[in-house]
C-alpha cells in the first residue's frame, strides 16, 4: 500500500515536471519535438510519448532505475534477523511489570549482580551512573559506558565483565550471562524507541531481564513470539501507597516540607521558585537541560534533613533516574509539550502513562515518607487529573526502528549523488515495515545533515556526526556543531587550546538566566565533544582536559542554580519586558502569570503590563520573536517614549510660555 502511495506521488511529481519541460524548454530534442508534431498531426498516439517522459522521469529521479533494489535495502519487516547472532542463542526473557516504586527493577539487579557478566541498559545516563557505583560498592567490578563517558574500574583499562551503560550504547555482539533492560515502555518513543527494539531483538544474553509497565507485557509476547523466545512474568505491587487528594493546593501560601511541584517549562520553575523564595522558604529546582551533576547536587539538597530546603521544584525529569524524599506531588499543569511521530511540536494532555511515572515519586520505600499524596495546584485541574489517573495505560502496540549505516551507505551506492538528508527522505519512504513496527522520526536527523550538507565528509563520518544527541533549539550547541564538522573535514584535531577559546574559557558565575542558560549551553557543547571523542579519537583527543573542564562547570552552573532568585530578580531587572513575577504575600492570584506562560487559561483582570510580559514570553517561546530582537524593540519603545516626553514637555513649556504671555498682556492693559 505505501508504495503505491510513494509510486503514485513519483508518477504525479514526474508528470507535472516533464509537462513544464515540455512546455518551457526552448529548445526541445529533435526526436521528441517529432513524436509531439506528429501527435498534433494526427499520425501519431499519445503513447509514443511515455518512453520520453521515462527518460526524463529517470533523470530528475534517479531512484527509478534501481528501485527494486532500494526496496529490498529498505524492507524492514524482520529486523529479528538483523541480529544473528543472538538468533543462534536460546535465550530467557524475563518480565518484571509494575507500577513505579514497586521493586521490579530492584530484583533484576539483584540477578545481575549475581551474574558471571552483565549490562544493564538505562534510559538516561544518571541511571546508568546508579547502577554502576550500586555494582562496585557491592563488590561487583562494573563499568560505565555512556555516550560521553567510558569509565573502566580495572587499573590497567581492561574491560570488566559486567557494564552499565545508556541503551543507545550497549554492545549486541558481546555475549553476556544477564541483560537488564530498564523502562521497557519506551520502546514505542516517537526518537528513541529504536534503541529498545535493538537491545531487545540483538543482544547476546542467556537472561533477558525486562522492566517496565504492565501495558508492555502482551506486545514484547509477541515480539518474542517472532523470535521463537518465551516471556516469563514476574508482577509487582507498588510497595508504598499513594493517594489522589480531593482539594488542590490552590496557593503557594499551603505549601508543605517535602513538597514537589511539577512543571512542564522553565519558565514556570523560574516564576514559581522566585516566589516560594519571596515567602521565605528555600526551594531546589530540577529540568532537563541541567548538568547530572547539579540534578544530583539538588537532589541532595532537597533529600538532606539538615538542610533548610524542603521545596523542590522540577519538570517531569524527576520521573526518572534520581531517588528523592517526596510526600506529596503537586502538578502545575496537566499540559505539556511533546513531538509526535511526524516531528510536529504540540501541547497536549499528560498521557496516563506519564502522570503515574510522575505521581509514583511520592512516597518512595526508600524515603522517610512512606505514603504519597497527590493533587494539582489548581482546583479544575484535580478532576482532571482525577480522570486520567482512573484509566489504565494504554496498552504498548507498535516498536520503534531507525535506518542503519550500513543500509543508507547501500542506498548511496545506488544514488550517489543523492545528499543524506534525501537518502534518509527516499528510505523512510520506501521502506516497508509489519504491524508491529514504526520508523522513528528522524527530523532531528535530517536537521544536522542539511547543517552539514555543504562540509566535505564521507558518509560514515557524516551519519555519525548526525546522530550526535544535540538540542537543536540552542543556537550556540548548533554552531558549535558546524565548527566541529568544518575542523574534523579539513583533518584539524580539535585541541584543548581550540575548544577553551571557542567557549571563552574560563568562564565566570552566571549573573542573570541568560547567563546561566548560555552555561547549560556550553555544559552541552562539551558533551558533544566528548561524545565525538569516541567516535573519532584521533581529531578531539583532549578527552581528560575537556572533562576537567566541564566538571568546573558544572561546579558554576551548581552555584547559579542555588542562587536562581536573585538570578531572575537581576534578569527582570536587565529586561523589563520579560515575565515579570509579582513578590510578597497574596492569595492563588500571583501565580496567574507563570500559568498563562505555560498556555493555559489566565484571567482577564491582569494588568496590561503583565499581559504584554506574557505576550513576549510566547512569541520568544514559540520562535516568532528571539531575545536579541526583543530587547531592539524594548530600546526603540524606550526611545519613542523619550520622545513623547520631550514633545509633551516642549508643548507644556510652550503652552505655560503663552499662558504667561497672555496674562501680562492682561495687566499692560
Amino acid at each position: 500500500m505505501i508504495l503505491c502511495v510513494y509510486t503514485a506521488r513519483l508518477f504525479h511529481q514526474a508528470f507535472i515536471s516533464f509537462r513544464k519541460y515540455a512546455l518551457e524548454v526552448t529548445g526541445l530534442p529533435a526526436d521528441l519535438h517529432i513524436i509531439l508534431s506528429d501527435i498534433c498531426c494526427g499520425a501519431g498516439h499519445i503513447d509514443d510519448i511515455y518512453p520520453y517522459f521515462m527518460r526524463h522521469a529517470k533523470q530528475i529521479f534517479p531512484m527509478l532505475d534501481c528501485m527494486d533494489d532500494l526496496r529490498k535495502i529498505s524492507d524492514l519487516r524482520v529486523p529479528a534477523n538483523w541480529y544473528p547472532e543472538a538468533r543462534v542463542i536460546e535465550r530467557k526473557v524475563i518480565f518484571h511489570a509494575g507500577p513505579t516504586n514497586s521493586g521490579k527493577t530492584y530484583h533484576a539487579i539483584q540477578r545481575y549482580l549475581a551474574a558471571k557478566s552483565g549490562v544493564y541498559c538505562g534510559p538516561l545516563k544518571l541511571l546508568a551512573h546508579e547502577i554502576f557505583e550500586k555494582s562496585n560498592n557491592a563488590g561487583v567490578p562494573c563499568d560505565l559506558v555512556t555516550g560521553e563517558e567510558r569509565t573502566f574500574v580495572n587499573v590497567e583499562g581492561r574491560a570488566s565483565d559486567h557494564v552499565a551503560c545508556t541503551i543507545e550504547m550497549c554492545s549486541v555482539n558481546t555475549p553476556y550471562e544477564v541483560a537488564v533492560i530498564d523502562e521497557i515502555q519506551m520502546i514505542r518513543d516517537p526518537a528513541r524507541g529504536w534503541a529498545w527494539t535493538r537491545a531487545l531483538l540483538g543482544l547476546c544474553a542467556e537472561e533477558i531481564h525486562i522492566c517496565g509497565e504492565p501495558a508492555a507485557i502482551d506486545f514484547v509476547k509477541e515480539l518474542m513470539f517472532t523470535t521463537g523466545e518465551e516471556v516469563e512474568v514476574h508482577t509487582y505491587q507498588r510497595l508504598t501507597p499513594f493517594s489522589i487528594l480531593d482539594q488542590a493546593v490552590e496557593s503557594l501560601d499551603n505549601l508543605r516540607p517535602g513538597d514537589c511541584i511539577v512543571c512542564f517549562s522553565k519558565n514556570d520553575i523560574y516564576s514559581i521558585s522566585r516566589q516560594i523564595e519571596a515567602r521565605g522558604l528555600e526551594c531546589a529546582v530540577i529540568y532537563g537541560s541541567l548538568p547530572p551533576g547539579t540534578k544530583l547536587s539538588q537532589a541532595k539538597k532537597f533529600n538532606d534533613p539538615d538542610d533548610p530546603c524542603k521545596i523542590l521544584v522540577a519538570t517531569d525529569a524527576i520521573g526518572m533516574g534520581l531517588n528523592l524524599s517526596i510526600k506529596r506531588i503537586i502538578f502545575n499543569s496537566l499540559v505539556k509539550p511533546s513531538i509526535n511521530e511526524k516531528g510536529e511540536k504540540q501541547m497536549e494532555t499528560i498521557s496516563t502513562s506519564q502522570a503515574l511515572q510522575i505521581a509514583g515519586r511520592a512516597g518512595r520505600f526508600s524515603s522517610k515518607f512512606k505514603e504519597g499524596e497527590v493533587t494539582t495546584m489548581y482546583r479544575d485541574d484535580l478532576l482532571v487529573l482525577k480522570e486520567i489517573l482512573s484509566h489504565s495505560v494504554d496498552p504498548i502496540q507498535t516498536a520503534g526502528l531507525h535506518p542503519t549505516a550500513e543500509q543508507l551507505e547501500m542506498f548511496a551506492y545506488h544514488l550517489p549523488d543523492a545528499t543524506l538528508s534525501n537518502l534518509v527522505d527516499i528510505f523512510v519512504s520506501l521502506s516497508q515495515v509489519d504491524g508491529l513496527y514504526f520508523v522513528c522520526n528522524i527530523d532531528d536527523f535530517k536537521f544536522l545533515a542539511d547543517m552539514i550538507q555543504h562540509i566535505p565528509l564521507n558518509l560514515r563520518s557524516r551519519y555519525v556526526f548526525c546522530t550526535a544527541p544535540i538540542n537543536k533549539k540552542q543556537t550556540f550547541v548548533c554552531t558549535s556543531f558546524l565548527k566541529f564538522a568544518r575542523q574534523f573535514s579539513r583533518d584539524e584535531p580539535l585541541t584543548f587550546d581550540w575548544i577553551c577559546r571557542h567557549i571563552s574559557w574560563p568562564l565566570a558565575e552566571p549573573k542573570n538566566i541568560k547567563d546561566l542558560v548560555h552555561l547549560e549551553a556550553v555544559h552541552d557543547v562539551l558533551d558533544l565533544y566528548l561524545w565525538l571523542s569516541y567516535r573519532f579519537m584521533d581529531m578531539f583527543p583532549e578527552t581528560a582536559l575537556v572533562r576537567q573542564i566541564q566538571q568546573e562547570l558544572d561546579d558554576i552552573i551548581q552555584q547559579g542554580v542555588r542562587n536562581i532568585t536573585r538570578l531572575i530578580r537581576a534578569t527582570d531587572t536587565a529586561v523589563p519586558g520579560q515575565a515579570t513575577v509579582k513578590s510578597g504575600k497574596a492569595g492563588s492570584s500571583d501565580l496567574i502569570s507563570s500559568r498563562g506562560q505555560s498556555g493555559q487559561r489566565g484571567q482577564s483582570g491582569q494588568k496590561g503590563e503583565m499581559m504584554n510580559s506574557s505576550l513576549a514570553g510566547r512569541l520568544v517561546r514559540d520562535g516568532l520573536l528571539t531575545p536579541d530582537l526583543l530587547r531592539q524593540l524594548q530600546r526603540e519603545w524606550s526611545k519613542d517614549q523619550k520622545q513623547d516626553d520631550t514633545t509633551r514637555h516642549a508643548h507644556g513649556t510652550e503652552q505655560h510660555y503663552n499662558n504667561n504671555k497672555g496674562k501680562s498682556k492682561k495687566k499692560k492693559k
